[in-house]
């Protein structure tokens, strides 16, 4: 389901910083459309802020049915028997007992009281809630590591190329998936285009359904690195043409990773710099905007 809201700024950036911090998203999950650019006006006469619309994909609610338990018979509870006595044996005849001298009562040395032990402080709720829920945001994590596997190697069997998933977690919960084999060019394709789109497939498959959204990025022969640098390059590049040519500059059609690099790159590159995206997927473009 595609949703958006409505932000305004004293400039595009700071209306569009505004909207991702409610969303609580990247920039690249995201599509900017800005409806009114900022006006400084006169003196402060006539001034108008940025307003933007940024829209989003919300995850489908899945309301979970409760799960109705059969009903168990009732078994007849059976009444206790009570066990038979045991014969009592007979009696032997007892001689009666010798009577013995009653020994001498000694002095004994008063017994020192002991200092009672401290009892052990039992956990408080608050901790005992915190351990709960970080195990089960383990066990969550170590099942959708699972799902991520099973799927990128069912999908690897049906492209006939053998490679291996490798997963880890990052700090921001972000799964990172290293496919590892031999001559997988194939898996990279032009520009990257093959390798979006498995990565496209399963964050796809990973989400669907899912009322926590998680990131999966899928990465091959360290082409996500390498492309990175060349962006970053590229960036750099555009933004100094912009400065010397006091002009804005447009980038080529980039998929949403990409163009989140060049954000990131030029975010404080020059005062007089920013950048914004513009068109619709897959035609969407970063335009490097010089302001004067």
């Amino acid at each position: 389901m595609i949703k958006f809201i409505e932000t305004t700024g004293k400039t595009e950036d700071l209306a569009i910083a505004a909207a991702l911090e409610q969303l609580g998203m990247d920039r690249d999950d995201v599509s900017v459309e800005i409806i009114n650019r900022a006006k400084t006006g006169f003196l402060g006469i006539g001034s108008c802020p940025a307003k933007v619309r940024v829209s989003y994909e919300a995850p489908d609610e899945v309301k979970a049915e409760p799960a109705v338990q059969p009903e168990q018979p009732v078994q007849p509870v059976k009444e206790a028997v009570p066990a038979p006595k045991a014969p009592q044996a007979e009696e032997k005849k007892q001689t009666p007992p010798k009577r013995e001298k009653a020994p001498k009562a000694k002095k004994q040395a008063p017994k020192k009281e002991s200092a009672p032990k401290a009892e052990k402080a039992a956990p408080a709720p608050e901790a005992k809630a915190a351990e709960a829920h970080g195990t089960e945001e383990k066990k969550a994590a170590v099942d959708r590591t699972g799902d991520i596997a099973a799927f990128l190697t069912g999908l690897m069997a049906h492209l006939d190329v053998e490679a291996t998933p490798v997963i880890t977690v990052n700090e921001e919960g972000t799964y990172d998936v290293k496919l590892e084999g031999e001559d997988l060019g194939a898996l990279i394709g032009r520009r990257g285009e093959t390798l979006d789109a498995i990565q496209q497939l399963t964050n796809y498959a990973m989400n669907h359904g899912q009322n926590k959204r998680v990131r999966v990025h899928v990465d091959c022969e360290n082409y996500r690195a390498k492309r990175e640098e060349s962006l970053q390059r590229l960036a750099r590049k555009t933004a100094g043409k912009a400065v010397k040519y006091r002009r804005n500059m447009m980038l080529e059609p980039m998929n949403a990773y990409e163009r989140h690099v060049i954000h990131a790159e030029l975010q404080e590159y020059h005062p007089n710099i920013s950048t914004y995206s513009t068109g619709t997927e897959p035609n969407r473009r970063i335009v490097v905007a010089y302001n004067k």
